[in-house]
């Protein structure tokens, strides 16, 4: 997928240095410190073991090529509807870049691969106070669910 002003491309495990940066500021957005060589290795650990896919958004800026976002995804099933599912666990878009349809780009493409791989759901969270995420999943066909989600740290 591309635009004049990026691209979206799959991330490989060589993409993982490159894309750590941002995968780090993603992580900063929700309160963590910054340590961009676990997120390195994190990201290469998901992607050589290919627990994840990982869609890039590229910005080429001479000579070198820039990340200004990506979204994750997670393989799962759903027992309910009998079919593969993908999680969409992470999304994020660099400040600068957040004006230029990145966000929808992305998504788009994360639901173009769940159509690919024969998926019969894409799902996400997202903070209650995400109004502007939750926007762009509208906007792209998702639906909102009222859920109680239970959570145990282990």
């Amino acid at each position: 997928m591309s635009d004049s002003r990026f691209t979206v491309e799959r991330a490989g495990a060589a993409d993982a240095a490159m894309l750590a940066p941002v995968f780090d500021a993603y992580r900063a957005f929700y309160g963590k410190t910054d340590d961009a060589t676990a997120a390195e290795r994190f990201l290469r650990d998901r992607l050589e073991q290919s627990e994840s896919v990982v869609f890039i958004a590229v910005r080429s800026v001479a000579p070198a090529s820039e990340p200004i976002g990506f979204t994750q995804l997670y393989p799962s099933f759903s027992s309910v509807s009998l079919c593969r599912a993908w999680i969409l666990n992470d999304l994020f878009v660099s400040a600068p870049a957040r004006s230029l349809g990145v966000g929808r780009a992305l998504m788009r493409r994360a639901i173009a691969h769940c159509r690919e791989t024969g998926a019969g759901q894409l799902w996400l969270q997202t903070d209650l106070t995400n109004t502007t995420a939750q926007r762009l999943y509208e906007a792209v066909g998702m639906t909102r669910k009222e859920i109680l989600e239970y959570t145990l740290m282990v």
